[in-house]
């Protein structure tokens, strides 16, 4: 399996626009799941800081996550762009083989 991991900080009053977008059946899942190589995300809240968050994706390998975003780089950079007013701040933490 092939973890990508996400950091983000956001303003309280887009919290719920950001956890719909970023959940487990938010606009990003429904992307991934254009692949069936696209084994699930999780949203992690932040217990401590408020508006920290972290998302887990996981795939079935990095192949399949490398072909994903080949075959589907417009449409995930258009909703990144999209999604760019509900964070502060995002960074990537990693990319992980399980």
């Amino acid at each position: 399996m092939f973890v990508v991991v996400w950091q983000f900080e956001i303003a309280e009053e887009k919290v719920p626009a950001f956890e719909a977008a970023y959940g487990a059946d938010g606009a990003w899942a429904q992307l991934f799941r254009t692949s069936p190589d696209y084994l699930g995300t999780e949203l992690l809240r932040d217990a401590y800081v408020p508006g920290g968050y972290l998302t887990v994706d996981r795939w079935a390998s990095e192949d399949a996550f490398r072909a994903f975003r080949k075959d589907r780089d417009a449409d995930y950079e258009t909703l990144d762009r999209a999604c760019d007013s509900l964070t502060s701040r995002e960074a990537r933490i990693g990319a992980y083989t399980v």
